[in-house]
């Protein structure tokens, strides 16, 4: 077997291992599906009416839904960032350093794992927002540009998850760390236009990485050239996921710390 087959079986096993916790241990994985269902209710359902009346005309369902869509990938970071910390506080790691199996498969193994349940959430956001009455009007090529910015976004942020989770102390403060990247999209163009907040906020929207991914997705999905937003977008999430892949190979590979 050569060393890509290796440490492909030794990645599917170990991915197989974390859906199992996964489906053990169901709290934490429900709790980043349901997020984001929740703020559509909350945003939508309650404070709909008074928020739609800042975004131009329109329902304001069409407004939000892609927001909260990025908002369920930047719920995903905290799960793979608490089993990362769990694994390394156990002392599971020092027995799998120990087996022949490819040191990299236990990250690719949580990577893989999140991002699948991430996805799930997407997933249901969307069809909770159709539900509620969001209408877009994508082709085909705006659904594939979306769901393909939405994955590179996920992969990007799940590997940056996983390096908050290798520098935590323990669980605790993995669940912790990936609050601010939660956080952020509520300082974007999400909720609301960047031109309704006060002068220092809107410039934090309008320059921070979120907003462009935002406004790239609300465009792609209603069939509206993304063009500029959606390059920098990329240029974002490739660099995210670079720095989150190099920063956890090199904590891992610097040996057990705890």
């Amino acid at each position: 077997m050569t060393a890509i087959s290796q440490a492909a079986a030794d990645s599917a096993t170990m991915l197989r291992r974390n859906l199992r916790h996964a489906l053990r241990y169901p709290a934490l994985s429900v709790s980043s599906i349901i997020t984001p269902i929740l703020f559509l209710l909350l945003f939508v359902g309650v404070f709909g009416k008074a928020l739609g009346k800042g975004v131009g005309g329109g329902d304001y369902v069409d407004y939000v839904t892609p927001g909260i869509i990025l908002m369920a990938v930047a719920s995903g970071c905290m799960s793979p960032s608490v089993a990362v910390a769990v694994d390394m506080t156990e002392g599971v790691i020092a027995r799998f350093r120990t087996m022949p199996i490819a040191r990299s498969s236990l990250l690719t193994g949580h990577v893989v794992g999140s991002m699948m349940q991430t996805l799930v959430s997407l997933v249901l956001a969307v069809l909770a927002a159709v539900a509620m009455g969001y209408r877009p009007d994508a082709g085909l090529g705006g659904w594939l540009g979306a769901a393909g910015l939405m994955v590179l976004l996920t992969f990007a942020l799940t590997w940056f998850a996983v390096a908050l989770g290798l520098l935590a102390k323990g669980p605790e403060g993995a669940s912790n760390s990936p609050l601010l990247i939660q956080f952020l999209p509520f300082l974007g163009s999400a909720i609301v236009p960047p031109d309704s907040m006060p002068a220092g906020v809107r410039w934090f929207a309008e320059y921070q990485p979120f907003t462009p991914m935002i406004e790239a997705l609300r465009k792609m999905l209603m069939g509206q050239p993304a063009g500029h937003d959606a390059a920098v977008s990329v240029a974002w999430c490739v660099g995210v996921a670079v720095v989150g892949y190099v920063w956890s190979k090199w904590l891992f590979n610097r040996g057990p710390s705890r």
